[in-house]
C-alpha cells in the first residue's frame, strides 16, 4: 500500500501543533482568540435544542413503548434497514384472552356475553393505540431523529472545523509574537565582540533570518485569519438555522398533541359505549338494582371539555320506555321520588333542556337524581327546588 509520506508528515505536523496550542490555553499559557457573545449566544442555543431533543425524543419513544426489549429491538432493526415487525398492543393482547375465555366458559352465559363485549372494546382499543403510536412516530418522532442524527451532525462537523480553524490562527499568532521577539533581541543586543568583525556578519545574518521568519508568520497568519473568518460565517450560518427547527417541531409538536388528543378521545367513546351495554346487560342479570360503582367518579379536567369523563351513575335496568305498551306514561310531576337511591349530583356544563320533559342545567350548580325502573340509563330525573324533569348522565357529576 502507497503512503504519501510528506501529506502524512504534514498532518502529524499540524496535529502536534494545534494539540501543543490546546495544551497551553488549559494551563493559561497561551492566549486565545475569543468569539462574540452573539456567536456564544448561538452556540449555547444550539447545544440547548439537542439535549432537550434528546430527552424528549427518548421520553416519547418510552410512551409509545413502555418495553424496554422491544425499543431495544426496534432500534437494531432500525439501524439494520431492516423492516421492524408487526408488533400486538396490550389491549389487542388482552382482548384475544378475554375472547378465548369466553369461548372456553361458554359464550351463552352472562359472564362469556360480558367477556366477549369487554373483549370487543379492547380490541378497539388496542387498534386506536397501534394508530397513535404509528401516527406519532411519523409527526413526531422522525423529524426529531432526522434533525439528530442529520443537522446537528452537519453542525457538529463544522465547529469541530471551526475549532481547528481557530487553533492554527492561535498557533500563528503565537508563532508571529515569537518571531517579533527574537528579530528585535538580534538586533538590540548583538551575539559578538567588538574585537572580532566575524561576529558582525553572524549578528547580520541572525537578523535577517528573523526578519524572513516574521515576513513568512505574518503570511501565515493572513492565510489562518481568512480561512477562520470563512469557517466562522459558515458555522454562524448553521447555528442561525437553528430557529427553522425549531419552528419545524412547533409544528411536529402541534400534530402529536392533534394524534394525542384523537387517541383519547377514541378511548373515551369505545369506554363509554361498553359502559352502555355493561348497564343494559348487568340490569338484566341483576334487576332491581343499581348499575355501576355508587362512589363518585374523578372530577374532570375540564369543565367545559365535551370529552371529560362524567360519573358513572347507578341506574335501573335498561328497557323500552318509561312506561310498558298500551299505557300512558306518567308524568313527571306525579312521580315521587324513591324512598332510597337518591343522589346529589354537580353539574359539570350548561345543558339547556330540549323539551318540557327535561329540566335545564347550569354548570356547578347542585340538584337531586335518582333513576325510575324502565328508565334509560343515559337519563335521570333531576330536581331543583320545585321543578322536576329528565338529565343526561354525562353532565352530571355524583357527590353523594
Amino acid at each position: 500500500m502507497d503512503f504519501n509520506m510528506k501529506k502524512l508528515a504534514s498532518d502529524a505536523g499540524i496535529f502536534f501543533t494545534r494539540a501543543v496550542q490546546f495544551t497551553e490555553e488549559k494551563f493559561g499559557q497561551a492566549e486565545k482568540t475569543e468569539l462574540d457573545a452573539h456567536f456564544e449566544n448561538l452556540l449555547a442555543r444550539a447545544d440547548s435544542t439537542k439535549n432537550w431533543t434528546e430527552k424528549i425524543l427518548r421520553q416519547t419513544e418510552v410512551l409509545l413503548q413502555p418495553n424496554p426489549s422491544a425499543r431495544v429491538e426496534e432500534f437494531l432493526y432500525e439501524k439494520l434497514d431492516r423492516k421492524v415487525p408487526s408488533r400486538v398492543t396490550n389491549g389487542e393482547l388482552l382482548a384475544q384472552y378475554m375472547a378465548e375465555a369466553a369461548s372456553e366458559l361458554g359464550p351463552t352465559t352472562p359472564y362469556g356475553k360480558t367477556l366477549t363485549k369487554v373483549a370487543e372494546a379492547e380490541k378497539r382499543l388496542g387498534a386506536a393505540e397501534r394508530d397513535f403510536i404509528h401516527t406519532a412516530s411519523i409527526n413526531f418522532l422522525t423529524p426529531l431523529r432526522n434533525f439528530l442524527e442529520g443537522d446537528w451532525k452537519t453542525i457538529s462537523k463544522e465547529r469541530r472545523l471551526l475549532q481547528n480553524r481557530r487553533l492554527d490562527l492561535d498557533a500563528c499568532k503565537a508563532r508571529l509574537k515569537k518571531a517579533k521577539a527574537a528579530e528585535a533581541k538580534a538586533t538590540t543586543v548583538p551575539d559578538f565582540q567588538e574585537t572580532r568583525p566575524r561576529n558582525y556578519i553572524l549578528s547580520a545574518s541572525a537578523s535577517a533570518l528573523w526578519n524572513d521568519e516574521v515576513d513568512k508568520s505574518e503570511q501565515e497568519l493572513r492565510v489562518a485569519q481568512t480561512e477562520f473568518d470563512r469557517q466562522a460565517e459558515v458555522t454562524r450560518l448553521l447555528l442561525e438555522g437553528i430557529s427553522s427547527t425549531h419552528v419545524n417541531h412547533l409544528r411536529c409538536l402541534h400534530e402529536f398533541v392533534e394524534s394525542q388528543t384523537t387517541y383519547y378521545a377514541q378511548c373515551y367513546r369505545h369506554m363509554l359505549d361498553l359502559q352502555k351495554q355493561l348497564g343494559s346487560s348487568q340490569g338484566a342479570i341483576f334487576p332491581g338494582t343499581f348499575v355501576g360503582t355508587t362512589e363518585p367518579a374523578s372530577p374532570p379536567l375540564s369543565s367545559t371539555s365535551p370529552t371529560t369523563t362524567a360519573a358513572t351513575m347507578p341506574v335501573e335496568p335498561s328497557v323500552t320506555g318509561l312506561a310498558p305498551p298500551g299505557e300512558t306514561a306518567l308524568c313527571l310531576e306525579e312521580v315521587a321520588p324513591p324512598a332510597s337511591g337518591t343522589r346529589k349530583a354537580r353539574v359539570l356544563y350548561d345543558y339547556e333542556a330540549a323539551d318540557s320533559s327535561e329540566l335545564a342545567l347550569l354548570a356547578d350548580e347542585l340538584i337531586t337524581v335518582y333513576s325510575l325502573p324502565g328508565m334509560d340509563p343515559d337519563w335521570l330525573i333531576g330536581e331543583r327546588g320545585n321543578k322536576k324533569g329528565r338529565v343526561p348522565v354525562t353532565y352530571l357529576e355524583l357527590l353523594s
